[in-house]
C-alpha cells in the first residue's frame, strides 16, 4: 500500500514526533481505492533551521520514486516542534476538489 510507503520513508528520514498521511484521493475526481492524492503532516527536529522550501524539497527527494511514478498531488504541512505547538497542533484542512472544468 502506498501510504505506507510513504509513512515509512518519512519515519525513517526524518523521525518525526508526529506524523499524519491521509490518502485524500476520494476527494478527486478517480476510481474508487486510487492512492494518488495525500496530504502529510509531519513534525520533526531535522526541520529546525531550515525555510520552507528547504524542508518540501527534503520531502520531495524523500519520496522521488512514489512522486514520479504513482503520486499525483501531495499537500505538505512541516513543522518543528515549536511551530506546532503554536499551530495547537491542528494541520489546515485540505479543501474539496473542485474538478478540472470548475
Amino acid at each position: 500500500m502506498l501510504q505506507e510507503i510513504i509513512e515509512s520513508k518519512l519515519t525513517d528520514t526524518f523521525e518525526p514526533s508526529y506524523l499524519s498521511v491521509v490518502n485524500e484521493s476520494y476527494m478527486h475526481n478517480v476510481p474508487a481505492g486510487s492512492e494518488s492524492h495525500f496530504k502529510v503532516v509531519i513534525v520533526s527536529e531535522k526541520f529546525e533551521g531550515l525555510r520552507l522550501i528547504g524542508r518540501h524539497r527534503q520531502v520531495n527527494q524523500t519520496l522521488a520514486e512514489e512522486l514520479a511514478n504513482h503520486i499525483h498531488a501531495l499537500s505538505m504541512h512541516t513543522y518543528t516542534e515549536h511551530e506546532w505547538q503554536q499551530h495547537n497542533q491542528i494541520a489546515p484542512d485540505s479543501p474539496m476538489c473542485m474538478g478540472g472544468d470548475k
